[in-house]
């Protein structure tokens, strides 16, 4: 009620505001403003999650990995996603650290601005997308974005540097699932080659070469072959 007398009695209608007072200096931020914030970075985050980490190139050669080995549903998509997600937090684990150090703390103890937080939160993650990127990829969008006089991959924009990483990322995948298809094209081809010597036409070949391809990627280890590799690949 002493709300509602607040808003009558006013000459000019306010934003509602909330008053932060966990610190020395009071400050107060309009709620609108504060919603629009929060939508803001839930909005942009999966895209950051997925675009500007170590996920793309995860969960491409996961799913490679699952069709080579002649699966469709086995491990379902959750599983694929979610071992990618974690994988991802645990390979930029270095990186979410040194953001949260030398960013995230000093703003919240008010040691610096959000411009300066900004931007030293981006250079640990600039860092990273840079050791990842291709230079071919990166001056291929240089050239496309009509950039000069750039002395180092340092100097080059964020906004040049997000799609050089993506492309690079893809390709490294499609590299990797190469080399794990191999072996299993390997052994479709000799199990057709036995159905037909056998006169045997009719019998999918998928169905005899699964438990081959199956007992071949049990023998060797292959979650510890393929993930091991995948984190290293980032090293």
């Amino acid at each position: 009620m002493a709300i509602l007398k607040n808003f009558k009695n006013a000459n000019l209608i306010a934003l509602p505001a909330i008053t932060m007072t966990g610190h020395p200096h009071h400050s107060e931020v309009s709620m609108l403003i504060q919603i629009l914030l929060i939508f803001t970075v839930i909005s942009i985050a999966p895209s950051i999650l997925i675009m500007m980490t170590s996920f793309i190139r995860i969960v491409v050669v996961l799913s490679f990995l699952r069709t080579s080995l002649g699966l469709t549903t086995e491990p379902p998509n959750q599983v694929i996603i979610g071992l990618s997600l974690f994988l991802t937090f645990f390979i930029m684990a270095p990186v979410i650290n040194k953001i949260y150090k030398n960013a995230y703390i000093p703003y919240t103890k008010k040691a610096i601005g959000i411009n300066r937080a900004y931007k030293t939160g981006l250079k640990p993650l600039r860092g990273f997308m840079l050791k990842q990127t291709r230079m071919k990829d990166l001056e291929l969008f240089v050239k496309m974005a009509k950039i000069k006089h750039i002395n180092s991959p340092k100097d080059v924009p964020t906004y040049v540097l997000i799609p050089a990483f993506i492309t690079s990322e893809l390709t490294t995948a499609f590299e990797i699932s190469f080399l794990i298809y191999l072996p299993f094209l390997i052994i479709d081809l000799v199990v057709s080659s036995l159905l037909m010597s056998m006169g045997m036409l009719m019998l999918p070949p998928t169905m005899i070469s699964l438990p081959f391809k199956l007992m071949l990627f049990v023998l060797v280890n292959g979650w510890y072959l393929v993930i091991g590799s995948l984190v290293q690949s980032f090293r």
